[in-house]
């Protein structure tokens, strides 16, 4: 009697489009690669040639090599002030965005005119106005018998450079906050009122989290912008990189070396602080993907 052998059934045909969709990725990274190399080829030829161009012009590298750490040590003070200063500059954006939609009057109102002055005035009047103006007006309430309340218009260095970069921050993110949460579709509203969900409810579970993923990439520039504005807060005395590297060109007439090195430790914390916002914008994306 024979023996029927049983045999595996042949899987699917294998689709003779995925090696060529293959191969495609393959070369299109292998070009995104190559072009790549050749940008980092020209920034290198351009950084040379602004090397040499400063050499002819008597520039001192053996001085920048000397005092470099002199300007690195403020580098931990302008990351703290910016991140404090941006996550102020966000409560107050939120809450400014939340006034700017409210259809209350009083809230319409003092957001409106808390992103017009700031955004109409320069931020170094600002700074100047806390730094300085705040504790005219505390000295004037000390004497006339307000000591408590007039003690806290008189600010420290960090703490009036943190509130002026917080406010200025603020208004201008006031606006992409808002833009940020009227993106959403209104169908979304309609559809979570049907459900019995209460405005804030709305906005905390519905709106917020998706018009953060619209928010994030601007925040992040925001950021990076507010890295290089710090150092405006050197006018009060802040010993950030900017208030270090004019101290030391002062001290030697070095003006060119040590704003240079100051120059290069601001282009490079951009260039890490576009990094991690790219990874953060990457995250946000994959977390949305179906």
């Amino acid at each position: 009697m024979a023996v029927n052998t049983l045999q595996v059934p042949a899987g699917p045909p294998k689709d003779p489009d995925i090696d060529m969709g293959l191969a495609l990725v393959a070369q299109q990274r292998k070009e995104r690669v190559i072009q790549t190399v050749k940008i980092g080829l020209v920034w290198v030829g351009l950084v040379i040639f602004l090397i040499v161009l400063l050499l002819q012009l008597n520039f001192d590298p053996n001085y920048v090599f000397a005092h470099y750490k002199f300007v690195l040590d403020g580098l931990w003070l302008t990351i703290w002030i910016s991140l404090v200063s941006v996550a102020a500059a966000t409560v107050l954006a939120l809450l400014g965005a939340l006034g700017r939609l409210s259809n209350n009057p009083i809230a319409q109102g003092v957001a409106g005119f808390y992103v017009s002055l700031i955004r109409g005035t320069p931020l170094l009047i600002q700074i100047f106005i806390i730094y300085l103006g705040l504790p005219q007006v505390g000295r004037t309430l000390i004497d006339m018998g307000y000591a408590e309340i007039g003690r806290t218009f008189i600010l420290t260095g960090a703490q009036s450079g943190i509130l002026a970069l917080s406010l200025n921050y603020g208004a201008y993110m006031t606006e992409i906050f808002r833009a940020g949460i009227q993106s959403i579709s209104h169908g979304q509203r309609e559809a979570a009122e049907s459900i019995g969900m209460s405005r804030w409810q709305i906005m905390r579970r519905v709106i917020l989290p998706q018009a953060i993923r619209v928010i994030i990439p601007d925040i992040g520039n925001q950021f990076i912008a507010m890295q290089k504005d710090s150092a405006q807060v050197s006018v009060m005395g802040i010993w950030e990189m900017t208030f270090r590297a004019n101290r030391f060109a002062r001290q030697d007439s070095k003006f060119m070396e040590m704003f240079i090195i100051a120059a290069a430790f601001y282009w490079l914390l951009t260039i890490v602080s576009s990094w991690l916002e790219g990874i953060l914008e990457r995250r946000m994306a994959h977390a949305y993907e179906r």
